[in-house]
C-alpha cells in the first residue's frame, strides 16, 4: 500500500470528500441500476431487484422515492358508519388537514357534552354536600351520650361519603350514554403533513396485518361498550406507502396469498382494510376502499426468485423493470475513489466513530479487493465493508485516535471474521491436534482440499483419502463416496472417475473406490476439489505418496485441465492458517490473489493434471511413469512452459 495513485481524489482524511446531495447519486457501483431507477421514477414502474445481500438494494429504493414527483399528498380517515357500523368509510383529504377534521370533531363532542351544565353540576353537589352535613350535625348534637354521638359522627360521615360516590357514578353513566349518543370523532388513519416528499416504506418482513392493514380486536364489543370499529381500524404499509415506494426485501419469502393481495392491491390501486384473524372482533369488520397507489420495489437473491408468485413477478416485469446487481467492479482508480466516498458516507451516517486517514482507506480497498474473488476487482458488497469500518472506528477510539490509522483497519479485519470463519480457524485447530489435518511428510491416497464454507466467504482445510480394494464380483467395481456431497460434488466425482480411466492401467471394473471427505459434517458441494479428489485416487492406484505440506483446489475438465474456481484467497487463507508450505491453484486463478502470501510459502498454478501430479506427489519413478501415461493417454503431452 501507500501507491499515492490508490486515489485520484486529495484528501487526507475521509472528512475532506465532498458527499453527493442525493441519495441516487451515493450508490456506488450499480450504473445499470440507477439508470433503471431513474426512469421508474419518470414513469411510476414498479421495479425487482435481484441480487446478493449488501449490494445497496434498498439504498436504491430510497433513491427511488427521493426521485418520484411529489404529487400531493393525503391524510387517511376512517369515519364511522351510521348504516353499518362495521363498514367504516375510508375518506382522504389533503396531508394536514386530517388533525384539523379531527380536532374540530373532538372539540364539537366535548362542548355537547358540557353545555354549561358543568358549573351547575359542581354547584349541586357543594349544596349537597352542606345540607347532608347540616342535618348530620344536627342529629349528633340532639345525642346526649357522647359514645353514641362520636358513633352518629363517624355514620354521618360514611353516609355522606356514599351519597356523593353515588352521585358521581350518576354522573358518570349519564355522560358515558350522552357520548354514545353523539357521534363519534373520525380516527386519523394516516398523517402525512410532515413528509416533504414521497414516501418510502420498508415492509421487509411484515406480517399479514401490517403489510395490508388489519382491524385491532375488542374484548368488549358487546352490549354498547366496546370501541366503535372505525376507532380500531389500522392502516397497512400498502396504504402508508399511497404515492410514494413500497420496499420488500426478500419478497419470495412472502406466502402465496399475501403475494395475490399485493398483487391486487398494485392493480386497483386501492384495497379495503378488514381484520386479518379469524377469530377476533375485527373480522367482522371491513372498511370502504383506502388508497394504495404505490410504487413496488422488490428485492430478493437469485436462489429466491422461482418462490415468486408467477402472477406477481409477471406485473413487476410487464410494468417495470428486472435489474440483476453487480457483486464486482473494476479496479480502476476512479472505483477505488468511491470506495473512498462510501467510507466518507459509513462515517457520517454512523456518528460515533473518526474519519479515516488515506492509508486506512487504502487498507479498505485492499480488502474490497480480496473480498470480490475476482482479478482486478472490487467487491460490491458493501455491507460487509461497512462492518470492517464500523470496527476499525470503534478500535481507534478505544486507543484515543482522532483518525482511523491502517493499523486499526487491519486489526479491524481480525474482529470483524465471521461466524464461519471463526468455526473453521476452530476446525482446523482441532483437527490439526488429533491428526485429521496433516501438513508434514507423505501419505497414500490422502490429500489436502480446499473449500469454502456454503453461503459465506470463509475457505477450510479439507482433507480426502482414497482407498482401492477388490470388487466383491468381477466386473461390478465401483467409486463410493461419502462425506455429505452435494449434488454438484457428486457429479465431479463421476467426472474424475471419467478421467482416472484413462490414465490407470489397472481394469477399475474390478475395483470399489472409497473416497472419503473426512469429516465433512457442513457437507460438500462444488467441483473445486475435482483436482484433489483425481490425486487423492490416483495415488491409492499407484502407491506413489502424496505430499502432505501441499493443498490444492481446482476444477477438472475430462480432458485433464485444470479449471478456475472461486473463493481462491479464503482458501488460501485456510491453508496458510494449517500450516502449509505449497497451494496449488488454477493458472486463470491467478491474477485473483489478493491477500499477502508469507514468506516460506509457495503458491504454484497448474494448467492441467501433470502440473499437480509433479507437484503434489514425491518424486520416484513411479510418478515419472504416470505422467508418461497421461501424457499418451491424453495424446498430448503437457509440457510447464
Amino acid at each position: 500500500m501507500g501507491d499515492e495513485r490508490t486515489f485520484s481524489i486529495q484528501f487526507k482524511t475521509t472528512d475532506d470528500i465532498k458527499m453527493p446531495t442525493r441519495v441516487v447519486d451515493q450508490v456506488i457501483g450499480q450504473e445499470e441500476a440507477v439508470d433503471v431507477i431513474k426512469k421508474a421514477a419518470i414513469q411510476r414502474r414498479n421495479v425487482m431487484l435481484i441480487g446478493e445481500p449488501g449490494t445497496g438494494k434498498s439504498m436504491l429504493g430510497i433513491a427511488l422515492s427521493e426521485l418520484l414527483p411529489l404529487e400531493k399528498l393525503m391524510d387517511i380517515l376512517a369515519f364511522p358508519n351510521p348504516k353499518d357500523e362495521n363498514e367504516p368509510i375510508i375518506k382522504t383529504v389533503p396531508a394536514g388537514e386530517g388533525k384539523k377534521i379531527v380536532a374540530q370533531a373532538k372539540a364539537k363532542n366535548m362542548s355537547s357534552l358540557n353545555g354549561g351544565n358543568s358549573m351547575l353540576i359542581f354547584l349541586g353537589i357543594i349544596v349537597a354536600f352542606f345540607i347532608a352535613s347540616y342535618i348530620v350535625s344536627s342529629f349528633v348534637s340532639m345525642q346526649k351520650n357522647s359514645v353514641l354521638a362520636a358513633a352518629d359522627q363517624i355514620s354521618g360521615t360514611l353516609f355522606i361519603i356514599a351519597m356523593l360516590i353515588g352521585f358521581l357514578l350518576v354522573i358518570v353513566m349519564y355522560r358515558l350514554s350522552k357520548t354514545r349518543l353523539t357521534v363519534s370523532a373520525p380516527k386519523l388513519l394516516l398523517d402525512n403533513s410532515s413528509l416533504k416528499k414521497a414516501p418510502f416504506i420498508d415492509a421487509t418482513g411484515a406480517h399479514e396485518g401490517a403489510l395490508l392493514g388489519d382491524v385491532q380486536h375488542d374484548p368488549f364489543q358487546s352490549g354498547g361498550l366496546g370501541t366503535p370499529p372505525h376507532e380500531r381500524v389500522m392502516v397497512g404499509d400498502i396504504h402508508k406507502a399511497n404515492g410514494g415506494v413500497l420496499f420488500i426485501d426478500e419478497i419470495a419469502n412472502l406466502s402465496q396469498e399475501m403475494q395475490i393481495q399485493l398483487l391486487t392491491s398494485m392493480q386497483e390501486k386501492k384495497a379495503s382494510i378488514t381484520g386479518r384473524s379469524e377469530r377476533s372482533a375485527g373480522a367482522m369488520v371491513k372498511t370502504t376502499l383506502a388508497p394504495c397507489d404505490f410504487v413496488l420495489v422488490g428485492a430478493g437473491n437469485p436462489n429466491s426468485v422461482s418462490n415468486m408468485s408467477p402472477a406477481l413477478r409477471s406485473r413487476i416485469r410487464g410494468y417495470g423493470y428486472e435489474v440483476y446487481m453487480n457483486t464486482t467492479m473494476p479496479d480502476t482508480i476512479e472505483n477505488r475513489d468511491k470506495i473512498a466516498r462510501f467510507i466518507a458516507q459509513e462515517v457520517r451516517k454512523d456518528k460515533k466513530i473518526p474519519p479515516f486517514s488515506k492509508e486506512a482507506a487504502e487498507e479498505i480497498v485492499s480488502e474490497a479487493r480480496r473480498k470480490s474473488d475476482r482479478k482486478k476487482s472490487l467487491t460490491l458488497k458493501l455491507r460487509e465493508l461497512g462492518g470492517i469500518v464500523r470496527v476499525a472506528g470503534d478500535l481507534a477510539i478505544e486507543n484515543k485516535h482522532t483518525i482511523v490509522t491502517a493499523e486499526d483497519v487491519r486489526k479491524a479485519k481480525r474482529y470483524a471474521k465471521s461466524f464461519e470463519q471463526q468455526i473453521a480457524a476452530k476446525y482446523i485447530k482441532e483437527k490439526k491436534d488429533y491428526d485429521v489435518i496433516q501438513v508434514t511428510g507423505s501419505r497414500v491416497g490422502r490429500v489436502n482440499g480446499l473449500a469454502v464454507i456454503e453461503n459465506s466467504d470463509s475457505g477450510m482445510m479439507l482433507p480426502i483419502e482414497s482407498i482401492v480394494t477388490k470388487s466383491m464380483r468381477k466386473g461390478s467395481g465401483e467409486i463410493i463416496a461419502t462425506g455429505k456431497l452435494g449434488e454438484i460434488a457428486q457429479e465431479a466425482v463421476k467426472n474424475v472417475s471419467a478421467v482416472i480411466k484413462l490414465y490407470s492401467k489397472k481394469p477399475l471394473t474390478d475395483y470399489d473406490i472409497h473416497l472419503q471427505f473426512l469429516q465433512a459434517y457442513s457437507g460438500v458441494e462444488g467441483d473445486s476439489a475435482s483436482i484433489s479428489v483425481a490425486i487423492s485416487i490416483l495415488s491409492a492406484l499407484t502407491g506413489i505418496p502424496i505430499k502432505q505440506s501441499f493443498a490444492m483446489t481446482g476444477s477438472l475438465s475430462i480432458l485433464g485441465e485444470v479449471l478456475p474456481v472461486g473463493g481462491v484467497n479464503s482458501k488460501i487463507e485456510a491453508a496458510i492458517n494449517a500450516g502449509v508450505k505449497g497451494i496449488i491453484i488454477p493458472s486463470s486463478n491467478k491474477d485473483d490473489i489478493a491477500i499477502p502470501i508469507p514468506r516460506g510459502i509457495k503458491v504454484i498454478t497448474a494448467d492441467n493434471i501433470v502440473d499437480v501430479v509433479k507437484n503434489a506427489m514425491v518424486p520416484s519413478y513411479n510418478r515419472n511413469k504416470l505422467i508418461s501415461t497421461i501424457n499418451r493417454a491424453l495424446k498430448k503431452p503437457y509440457a510447464k512452459k
